[in-house]
């Protein structure tokens, strides 16, 4: 882990002077997978040969939320979740772009001569091949190029990442595993374990009634993972881990029209989790959400969970490095 947090930018505000003149990654980066990695880690070489800080340009709200606001968008990670993600690889800040519709109709000179040589001051661009922006996306890698040759910053422009079957890791991918419940594939592709964070809130506490207390955790509104049962491990504010089975889902044995809730029974935990902001990485599915005849078969079904997400969780592995920061060190 880097020593210091990442610093979250909003480029509403003035740039520190210490990230002046730094090497700017430019994307999204919705769920930092493989894909999103190969750009961040050729901004990362190139922030350490020239010895400037590393940065992520990024856009808040995601631009399709400002485009299509009635229709709900799956985000594989949150802005607090991807800025984990960033500071994980080693970057310093992410800048936090505010996207709307005026910021949508700057042209791509403005973009450049604006944000990314007034405001950011940067000494080197990297993006990934097909990087269009400015207004009507009238800016593409060409123009880019050139536009940094007359503003005095370098650009490196990084091919599509194919995965071990040479397909082109998307986030759509990711989002369409996600939505099956297969975390494991997902995880493949995202080089990591899909990871949420969240408050812990008061539930119903049926849980405890029944000997499996909860960590309940409400996710945005728009999450597209599976309802069902998974295989997790919960980092807690203090860096702690903690091996558990969560229920993603409406609870249709409890309730007949429950909101979508993440329920994390920890094993052999016995604290006080409430107003704590934690995060859970999947590492397996193992059933779809049913609706039990009863208390008595929902508890009987949730003991074979538990045996079955130890086992699982028993033999685990990481994946990568950035995989061991966020789901195996308990740092």
């Amino acid at each position: 882990m880097p020593s210091a947090a990442i610093q979250r930018i909003p480029l509403s505000v003035a740039l520190p002077a210490s990230l002046r003149g730094g090497v700017v990654a430019i994307g999204n980066f919705d769920g930092v997978h493989r894909g999103h990695q190969a750009v961040l880690q050729c901004a990362l070489a190139e922030a350490e040969r020239r010895g400037a800080p590393a940065l992520v340009l990024t856009f808040e709200p995601h631009p399709r939320l400002v485009f299509r606001p009635e229709v709900p968008l799956f985000r594989i990670t949150t802005a607090p979740v991807r800025a984990r993600l960033l500071e994980a690889l080693g970057f310093a800040a992410v800048v936090e772009q505010p996207f709307d519709r005026a910021f949508s109709r700057l042209d791509a000179e403005e973009f450049v001569a604006r944000i990314l040589a007034r405001d950011l001051g940067v000494s080197h661009v990297v993006t990934g091949f097909d990087f269009h922006f400015g207004k009507d996306r009238q800016g593409n890698p060409d123009f880019l190029i050139a536009a940094g040759a007359r503003h005095g910053f370098g650009v490196s422009l990084v091919e599509a990442f194919r995965d071990e079957g040479c397909e082109v890791v998307s986030s759509s991918r990711v989002r369409a595993l996600l939505a099956e419940g297969d975390v494991a594939g997902a995880a493949g592709l995202l080089g990591y374990r899909y990871t949420v964070e969240a408050g812990i809130a008061h539930g119903r506490k049926l849980g405890r009634t029944l000997g499996f207390p909860t960590a309940n955790m409400t996710l945005p509104e728009g999450n597209g993972l599976r309802h069902g049962i998974y295989a997790v491990r919960l980092r807690r504010a203090d860096g702690s881990l903690h091996d558990g089975v969560a229920s993603f889902g409406r609870r249709p044995t409890v309730t007949e029209d429950g909101a979508p809730l993440l329920e994390t029974y920890l094993f052999d935990f016995s604290g006080d989790l409430y107003g704590e902001t934690c995060r859970v990485s999947f590492f397996g599915f193992l059933r779809g959400e049913e609706k039990f005849d009863g208390l008595d078969a929902l508890t009987a079904q949730m003991k074979r969970d538990e045996e079955e997400a130890r086992a699982l969780l028993s033999g685990a592995r990481p994946l990568s490095a950035l995989d061991v920061r966020i789901a195996f060190s308990g740092i």
